[in-house]
């Protein structure tokens, strides 16, 4: 597992987000949605020693050698911004975005991550990652994302036109996403499969947060008294993201109410 330190200083924080899916469900509340992620990173820049972007920002990410899916380029430059300033931008994929390689690396100076990571911020230690394909069940996704992963498969891919490749892919995200707001916050944690697998992890090795996107559902729920789930929820509907203050993680919500 790949770690990474950071020493926080007292009047700065850490912010996480996650499951923009840009990009949907078509051209005009796509860009709504980017113009109101850019306002709420102007919101916390001031504040923003860093920024942890936890998979899914686009539905559907493929990297060519030479092309790139069009659109999102305020959003892009708005992170490129930030980078400039000396602000640290970290980018996990998701099961939506795999297929980013070196291209946010170069142009925008990003950090990206294809796995979970260790990230330890002065004294907590978080696991952090989008989730997919952790804990129990879901096989028939877990074998997809192998094949998805595959290096072959990606060359195959590759060599598609991408006017076709790109359509075909946006198609096939379209039947995967998970649309859904919050129906409850009253969360079963014996179904919760990432609470599970914080639980069953947490056996093997301390983790005080574990920090995962993918699940659509804004969670704070405690594992034991040293250790907190954390799902971070989405844009399309509640806009809530993550505030780590080098003691406490709490999740708060952008001009929306979540009540």
């Amino acid at each position: 597992m790949q770690k990474l330190n950071i020493n926080l200083d007292k009047n700065k924080k850490i912010f996480f987000a996650s499951d923009f899916h840009l990009g949907v469900p078509n051209k005009k509340e796509s860009l709504s949605r980017e113009i109101k992620i850019i306002r709420w990173l102007r919101t916390v820049e001031k504040d923003a020693a860093a920024i942890f972007l936890v998979g899914d920002l686009f539905d559907f990410w493929f990297e060519y050698d030479y092309v790139v899916p069009k659109g999102f380029i305020r959003f892009l430059s708005k992170l490129a911004e930030f980078s400039d300033k000396g602000i640290p931008i970290y980018i996990f994929h998701g099961n939506h975005d795999m297929w980013m390689f070196n291209y946010l690396e170069t142009e925008i100076g990003a950090t990206i991550f294809s796995e979970p990571i260790q990230l330890k911020i002065n004294d907590k230690i978080l696991f952090v990652g989008h989730g997919d394909g952790l804990g129990p069940g879901d096989y028939t996704f877990k074998a997809l994302r192998k094949v998805f992963k595959n290096k072959i498969a990606q060359w195959l891919f590759k060599w598609t036109h991408p006017d076709i490749g790109i359509r075909f892919a946006k198609k096939w995200s379209s039947r995967s996403r998970i649309n859904n707001t919050v129906e409850s916050q009253e969360i079963n944690k014996e179904k919760e499969w990432l609470f599970l697998y914080s639980q069953k992890l947490e056996f093997k090795q301390h983790f005080d947060f574990y920090v995962f996107g993918h699940r659509h559902l804004p969670l704070i729920l405690e594992i034991n008294n040293f250790s907190t789930y954390i799902n971070l929820g989405e844009w399309l509907n509640s806009n809530s993201f993550g505030i780590f203050d080098g003691k406490s993680f709490n999740i708060d919500y952008f001009e929306s109410n979540p009540h």
